[in-house]
């Protein structure tokens, strides 16, 4: 009997201990996403024009990487290459802006196509939680959310 109560109390202290660091804070936060681009100058051109982030130095790599960064710090690393990927609608970056709007009006006077989630052209969505949201594609077809949301 002793025995069984030894091997209940190890499974309760493992279990305690499981569960606290499942629980622990690693206070993440994004830092940057990289694409695979075929042709970074026609890539960076967009990112800056369109999406209107700024060129950082890209740290001493080769020059085929190129680094941009959004207000909040978080980057963007674009790197040539030959490789195609599969792009789906799903898979996207997502960014916000207070100005939604006023960006919309910006992507319609430089004949960018915009759509919502079903696709269907300029038209804005409602998410179930009352974020309006709208979807552009890259020069390579990557996806990208700009919605209103406030962080």
């Amino acid at each position: 009997m002793k025995s069984l109560k030894y091997v209940w109390l190890s499974i309760c202290a493992l279990l305690i201990t499981c569960f606290s660091f499942a629980q622990t804070n690693f206070n993440f936060k994004m830092d940057h996403n990289a694409l695979l681009v075929q042709d970074l100058e026609v890539a960076a051109e967009f990112y800056m024009d369109i999406l209107g982030i700024t060129e950082i130095s890209n740290g001493g790599l080769p020059s085929h990487i190129r680094w941009f960064q959004f207000n909040d710090k978080v980057q963007v690393h674009l790197s040539e290459s030959g490789n195609d990927i599969q792009k789906k609608k799903g898979v996207h970056i997502a960014i916000n802006t207070q100005n939604l709007e006023e960006y919309i009006t910006f992507l319609n006077a430089k004949n960018i196509h915009w759509e919502n989630w079903p696709g269907e052209k300029s038209a804005t969505r409602i998410r179930p939680d009352g974020v309006q949201q709208i979807y552009i594609r890259d020069p390579d077809g990557y996806w990208i959310e700009i919605n209103d949301n406030e962080l």
